[in-house]
């Protein structure tokens, strides 16, 4: 019981911290362009999982857990921030976010097939509760009327993180089978620092560091500390307990505390409508992550 109160505050975490690195994005983007603030988060989170490794003692992993690890990087962060940053200049949010939604369902689907995860009747009603408050949520936000402005091109893009985000989750699942979630986290780190870094260099005449203000500094330290490092952290612990299908579903619950967090940090507006399906969204989570006596036993005996 205890193991299952640990890994649902690990989500809970994630979700909230996913969930407010929204508002720390736009507040260092005010200063920095997208693929720097990226890099600069994951390599300051390198720095600190470096350390731990070193301190720890360097991990002797086979040359398939490296391939495993490189790949799981390159979708989460890797291709999942390229998809959003990119996808998102040529679509509208509005479009995103409901896109984004589908990650539970994807998940769902690659963990049926790869990782033999049963579909019970239980998840896939807490993944339809899910989307639907996030639609409500979305269309609270813009006065009920859905904006299709976006191109093919933008949505084909956020389609593509969608998918970068399951599959990491599968891969992620899997490796938790030999790895621990340190081990599994300090190298989809140190992995995604390397694969940013050309986008990193190429964007490096543009910054102007002295004229960046202490608050998008302060962002990129919030960014890379919780976010990164806590949130990662948390989530690979959880994909180690649970299936990643129910461990997706708490991804759906990232736009309520977004749209909570603007509301008290930027000042945004939230609605009676979006607050309505922001509740929709919990109670899926809360759905999604209620288990039977049963299987909570079975559970047990697997630990």
């Amino acid at each position: 019981m205890n193991k299952n109160l640990l890994t649902y505050a690990a989500l809970i975490v994630t979700m909230l911290f996913w969930g407010l690195s929204f508002i720390g994005t736009k507040i260092a983007l005010s200063s920095f362009t997208p693929f720097v603030s990226i890099f600069l988060r994951f390599s300051l989170a390198s720095v600190f999982f470096l350390i731990v490794l070193f301190r720890n003692g360097l991990p002797r992993l086979s040359s398939e857990q490296h391939r495993k690890l490189l790949l799981t990087a390159l979708f989460q962060p890797g291709l999942y921030f390229a998809f959003e940053t990119i996808g998102l200049t040529h679509t509208t949010a509005s479009n995103a976010s409901i896109i984004l939604a589908l990650v539970p369902i994807a998940v769902l689907v690659l963990a049926h097939f790869i990782l033999e995860e049963e579909i019970s009747t239980r998840n896939l009603l807490g993944i339809i509760l899910s989307v639907i408050g996030i639609i409500i949520l979305v269309l609270g936000g813009v006065g009920g009327k859905l904006s299709f402005e976006g191109s093919l091109l933008g949505d084909l893009l956020i389609l593509g993180a969608v998918f970068s985000a399951a599959i990491y989750m599968v891969l992620a699942r899997d490796l938790g089978k030999t790895l621990s979630s340190m081990q599994i986290t300090g190298f989809q780190v140190l992995y995604g620092t390397i694969i940013f870094a050309p986008f990193f260099l190429y964007n490096l005449p543009e910054v102007k560091w002295a004229e960046a203000s202490l608050e998008s500094y302060a962002a990129l330290a919030f960014l890379a500390l919780f976010c990164t490092i806590t949130a990662f952290l948390a989530y690979n612990f959880a994909l180690t307990k649970i299936e990643a299908s129910r461990a997706s579903v708490f991804i759906n619950g990232i736009p309520v505390v977004t749209a909570v967090g603007a509301w008290f940090i930027l000042g945004e507006k939230l609605t009676w409508v979006q607050i309505a399906g922001g509740a929709l969204v919990l109670l899926a989570v809360f759905i999604t992550s209620i288990r039977s006596k049963t299987s909570d036993l079975s559970s047990e005996g697997l630990a």
